[in-house]
């Protein structure tokens, strides 16, 4: 049966196979047995995705309320792809980590059902809450007066939420709670048509990663542009300075030349969502890779080994963002670190023995005031735009 085998362990993505066909004699006949010794290691490299993830994520929105920075553009965007990233860890990795330690699904259709849907909105909403923060940056780099504003934002990631919910709608129609082989249930996709998982899979490459990718690489094409535009500017002004000391159109030249110049924060922003990009390209290459090699090629290789390393690379990607924030945002958690310290040693010091309840009330009082200074120093890094 063409992509038998993508049908059980791919619950990182769509799961896309034909359920066992009535059309052949009205035999069921379930996957291959796995690879015991493959699935704990599987089991063991998603629990520690899945720590890394939630950890990590929730440490990233945890920064990002307490930063005094918090309504910043890139920073909006940050909290969404975060929230997406966590909509991954939850929907995509702990269930396919359960899947693994029982090789069964055991629930009821519903569950089935709702967990596939889940799974593909978590994928679809990471890939283009990325989107939105590269075309936002792009705007911000090559036309900074007409960058989103925040009214803007706004309506652009509910929209890209909504779209991402109803992408994800035949998930629900496909997906079913299936009996495999006699006795033995699983959730199954059923095509009605042989061309189906061709279909199916081909559209979600399409819309998830290649359409995506192709827009990404026009975005940073341009802005690649723009800076290279920014450097002969920089040299111009840098001329323009030197000539500054003989008379006063140099001066004048030099201060129309400074206006135009590229601010360090907004490259170093578009520094960050590019290896954002590009560790999620690195990440999900492998997976749509093998996907479309194991439906449109009847000869590609049935091993189970080959598809667990795609999807284990592809589930990495939704705990490498936080650290690549955490390279270029540092700030934020220093603020958060001192945060939390600060929060530790007023909580150790308002619960000493033998204190009575007056002076742990004024303790308490005087820890928020120092808290609050302390905060506010950390607070006094430079904005990120």
């Amino acid at each position: 049966m063409e992509g038998a085998l993508v049908a059980n362990w791919t619950a990182e993505a769509v799961n896309g196979s034909e359920a066992p066909p009535e059309a052949e004699g009205n035999r069921t006949a379930g996957p291959p047995q796995r690879n015991e010794a493959l699935a704990r290691v599987e089991v063991a490299v998603l629990c520690l995705i899945l720590f890394l993830a939630l950890s990590g994520n929730a440490c990233v929105l945890l920064a990002l309320r307490t930063t005094r920075h918090k309504h910043s553009r890139l920073f909006f965007f940050m909290k969404h792809l975060s929230i997406a990233d966590l909509v991954v860890a939850v929907f995509q990795v702990l269930p396919q980590l359960l899947w693994d330690i029982t090789f069964r699904f055991y629930g009821p259709d519903l569950l089935c059902r709702l967990v596939k849907y889940l799974q593909v909105v978590g994928m679809f909403a990471s890939t283009y809450l990325l989107l939105l923060m590269s075309l936002d940056r792009c705007l911000a780099i090559c036309q900074p007066l007409r960058a989103l504003r925040r009214r803007a934002d706004r309506l652009a990631v509910l929209a890209t939420w909504l779209g991402c919910l109803v992408a994800s709608a035949p998930q629900v129609h496909i997906f079913s709670l299936r009996e495999v082989a006699d006795g033995v249930f699983d959730c199954w996709a059923v095509f009605i048509q042989p061309w189906g998982p061709k279909a199916y899979i081909t559209w979600i490459t399409l819309a998830v990663y290649i359409v995506p990718v192709i827009v990404l690489a026009a975005c940073y094409g341009l802005i690649s542009f723009k800076i290279w535009q920014n450097l002969r500017l920089k040299t111009a002004a840098a001329a323009a300075a030197a000539a500054a000391a003989e008379g006063p159109e140099g001066a004048a030249l030099a201060r129309v030349s400074s206006v135009k110049l590229i601010s360090k924060a907004k490259i170093r922003t578009v520094k960050m969502t590019f290896i954002i990009v590009l560790a999620f390209i690195v990440c999900w290459t492998p997976f749509f890779f093998v996907q479309m090699w194991s439906v449109w090629d009847a000869n590609a290789p049935k091993e189970a080994s080959a598809f667990i390393i795609a999807m284990l690379l592809a589930s990495l990607n939704s705990c490498c963002n936080p650290w690549i924030y955490m390279l270029f945002t540092g700030h934020l958690f220093h603020e958060l670190v001192q945060r939390f310290l600060c929060c530790s040693s007023g909580f150790l010091k308002g619960n000493r023995p033998g204190e009575t309840s007056v002076s742990k009330k004024s303790n308490s009082s005087t820890f928020v005031l120092s808290c609050h200074s302390s905060s506010q120093r950390s607070c006094s890094q430079p904005s990120t735009v």
